[in-house]
């Protein structure tokens, strides 16, 4: 759904409340319906013709999708919006609007696992090669353009070692050879970092996670620049995408608490990673809206918040048994990939082979926490009994 001109002045919590709604549409009822619809029918022969009555066919859109479309694009500051059935659905889509058969990707080689997966299996059947570059690499990013470069992907922070990247500089050189720079914003959500305004053309998201919310919908959002848009919107119609529209609902519902949810992730992971500083079985923490990251400059500089979704190392000297022992003995930490629900995660993390660019050591042993809207307190008592029994 493209944009329209609303008051971009309001705040973001009053955009959240409102965008995508239109009550006076709708018999006055608050949320938009839930439209279940494969045939559309027209009034006549003369209005089916001239393809000018609003909805056509449920694959093209209903007011269901038009209202959480009408609401990223408005979040996002895009021309406009189209739905994925998953982030990585949204990853590829983005990449196959903006490259053609003999063409050049870059991609940090800290991009989503999925990602690579999909750039190193499908997009070669393209004859589009696809090249891993430092994600720290930035304005010197132009040094690896070929005449063949058409987009440069970027992700911040990166995926499991949570490295900064300067977008502003990377899109400035991408656009002065006319790639397309895209970026999967998930970590962030467009409440807290805007890639269009920092000059990306494809902001993707992985709305699975703090979009809905709930950890019980899969969903993709692909947002465009003016520039970009005109060749998503094609593409999408032409790979014939769609999302069910219960899965819409539940993503509209959970933007709707987007903001209140995100502000207990980041404070619930700011006392956690207070206490976790502390303790001698801790390396390195590895999260950008700490002073003392890497990335913090370039993070304070772009983003507005921070999530709950960061990682930290083993002390050095930990034996595999015991990484495994901590993880088995977490109690209100699960076990699993996915995050950005109301629930805690934990994972286990070991970049040995994960990375081709970049030389992570191959004995540090990892964890990726997701910190869910229990009580802080309870999250590290679980995580001290679980050191405790591990370490032993």
């Amino acid at each position: 759904m493209t944009r329209n001109q609303n008051d971009n002045a309001r705040g973001k919590d009053t955009q959240l409340a409102h965008l995508g709604r239109d009550p006076a549409g709708f018999h006055g009822f608050v949320n938009p319906p839930v439209v279940h619809a494969s045939t559309v029918l027209f009034p006549d022969v003369e209005t089916m013709a001239s393809g000018g009555q609003k909805y056509v066919y449920g694959r093209r859109g209903t007011p269901t999708t038009e209202a959480l479309e009408t609401a990223l694009t408005e979040l996002e500051g895009a021309a406009g919006t189209r739905l994925a059935n998953s982030g990585l659905n949204a990853v590829a889509l983005a990449c196959l609007s903006c490259l053609n058969a003999g063409d050049h990707i870059l991609i940090p080689d800290t991009a989503y696992g999925p990602t690579r997966h999909f750039a190193q299996t499908v997009l070669p059947k393209f004859n589009i090669e696809a090249e891993y570059y430092a994600p720290t690499l930035n304005a010197e990013i132009s040094g690896l353009f070929k005449p063949n470069t058409r987009a440069v992907f970027t992700e911040a922070p990166g995926s499991l070692t949570f490295e900064m990247q300067d977008i502003p500089a990377i899109a400035k050189a991408a656009h002065a050879i006319d790639a397309t720079v895209l970026m999967d914003n998930t970590w962030a959500s467009p409440l807290y970092c805007q890639p269009i305004a920092l000059g990306v053309d494809l902001s993707i998201q992985a709305g699975t996670k703090y979009i809905v919310g709930h950890s019980d919908v899969m969903l993709g959002t692909i947002s465009a620049s003016e520039r970009a848009w005109p060749a998503l919107d094609h593409l999408y119609g032409a790979m014939g995408a769609h999302v069910a529209p219960d899965d819409v609902y539940l993503a509209l519902r959970g933007l709707r608490t987007l903001s209140v949810r995100l502000e207990r992730h980041m404070s619930n992971t700011l006392d956690v990673i207070d206490w976790l500083k502390d303790q001698a079985h801790v390396g390195a923490i590895r999260y950008p809206a700490l002073e003392t990251d890497p990335g913090h400059d370039l993070w304070k500089r772009d983003f507005s918040g921070s999530s709950g979704l960061f990682g930290f190392d083993f002390a050095p000297g930990t034996a595999p048994e015991q990484a495994s022992a901590f993880f088995n003995a977490l109690s209100l930490f699960g076990l699993g990939y996915s995050w950005g629900g109301f629930e805690s995660l934990a994972i286990p993390v070991r970049l040995k082979g994960v990375r081709t660019v970049t030389e992570p050591d191959p004995d540090v042993r990892s964890a990726r926490l997701h910190i869910g809207l229990e009580d802080p307190e309870d999250l590290i008592k679980d995580l001290g009994q679980a050191f405790d029994k591990a370490f032993a």
